[in-house]
């Protein structure tokens, strides 16, 4: 497994300088220095960040996330903010020098990606949350961006990315092939999106029954995670298979020409009848591939608006298991990052078969802090899930 370039968008020596900083956590019995991991696997260098320890624990009533959002996501000092919108830019180069010039002129501290092409723009960044706010309300004004749907987190330790990367990119995100082939500016070749509450309702009513059924070809629902194996360790919708990639630039579900493919959810799936539910972080990569699965005939496609963040903010916890893996350097947000009334919920929801998926990559015992650790040889960078005890049995100070 390695480092998708939808993560970082940097390789060789940076990509392992980041890879660093992206530090998993460890207990608090160890001191604020360097530490490596020893296996006959790779070595696994991170350093003390304790004090994310309590925030990243599966969202269990065992292991409540004490960490409580206020009301307002402007209301913290650094936020994360991430959206996209497909619209047609004429002269996507001169776009990106309007927006760099604002940026400047106005001397906003921001770090982040910010890609824009013919298709449109996709955003992820951090910053003081009046810098960031004001970036996207100079947007806004501009009715082709008048109605982008934007998601915004806290930051507790500051910026999340190390950089900021503003450019044209040919694809806004990176998939096999490319995405100018796609039809993308034309709303009914994509998916039809779903509200958090429709998308709630949909889950709730199928969960129980066809989620379950063993054979594709007599399903009314699939649920489709799309995005990758290590998103889905660390939490997922119940009834989600795991996807079989490591980069979605990869991702084939639905494609395979025999429709034989024990890990393809899709296999033969009855395309004209079968509803398709997809899901992802932010929504960009489920519209991305709604597309193509149009194109292959899929007539029944539905995206979850917003993505799964957009749902925490709006459902909480209900119908997901465990935390939300994001691509900057916290790595991992319990849901009531996003949502005041999780812990509640948490509380009175009892501990089901499904909760306890997260496995150590060791032992493969459970684990109860959902954040991954970053393998540091280049040749590997293996994200991976690590238990206590494992740790401990396996650390040694440099």
């Amino acid at each position: 497994m390695r480092w998708c370039s939808q993560v970082f968008s940097v390789s060789g020596s940076g990509a392992h300088a980041h890879a660093l900083a992206l530090a998993p956590i460890v207990t608090a019995s160890f001191s604020n220095t360097s530490l490596v991991l020893q296996f006959q696997k790779p070595l696994f260098k991170f350093s003390n960040s304790s004090s994310l320890a309590l925030t990243h624990r599966k969202l269990l009533p065992s292991a409540l996330p004490l960490t409580q959002p206020s009301s307002s996501r402007e209301d913290f000092d650094f936020v994360v903010v991430n959206f996209y919108h497909f619209v047609f830019i004429q002269d996507p180069q001169a776009e990106v020098d309007k927006h760099r010039s604002f940026l400047q002129l106005e001397g906003l501290d921001i770090n982040g990606r910010l890609y824009l092409n013919e298709q449109g723009i996709n955003a992820q960044y951090s910053g003081p949350s009046k810098d960031a706010m004001t970036y996207v309300n100079w947007l806004r004004k501009d009715n082709r961006f008048s109605d982008i749907l934007v998601q915004i987190s806290p930051s507790e330790k500051g910026h999340t990315f190390p950089t900021l990367k503003l450019r044209y990119k040919p694809s806004l995100v990176q998939f096999e092939g490319g995405m100018s082939h796609l039809s993308l500016l034309d709303p009914s070749m994509r998916a039809i999106p779903l509200s958090p509450s429709e998308w709630r309702d949909r889950l709730e009513s199928i969960n129980k029954t066809d989620l379950t059924a063993k054979d594709n070809s007599n399903r009314n629902y699939i649920l489709l995670d799309v995005r990758n194996g290590y998103e889905w360790d660390i939490g997922h919708f119940r009834g989600a298979q795991r996807p079989s990639v490591d980069c979605f630039r990869n991702t084939s579900f639905g494609l395979s020409r025999e429709e034989i493919t024990a890990s393809d959810p899709l296999s033969n799936v009855d395309k004209e009848k079968a509803n398709i539910l997809m899901y992802c972080t932010g929504g960009i990569r489920c519209d991305v591939y709604s597309s193509i699965l149009r194109q292959q005939g899929f007539q029944n496609l539905y995206t979850l608006k917003g993505g799964v963040s957009h749902y925490l903010k709006n459902e909480g916890p209900a119908e997901w298991v465990g935390n939300l893996f994001v691509f900057d350097s916290r790595l991992s947000l319990p849901p009531s990052i996003y949502y005041t009334g999780a812990t509640t919920e948490a509380e009175s929801t009892p501990v089901s078969g499904d909760d306890n998926f997260a496995k150590c990559y060791v032992c493969s015992l459970e684990v109860s802090e959902l954040r991954h650790r970053n393998c540091a040889n280049l040749d590997c960078n293996l994200l991976f899930l690590l238990c206590h005890a494992d740790a401990a049995d396996n650390v040694q100070r440099i």
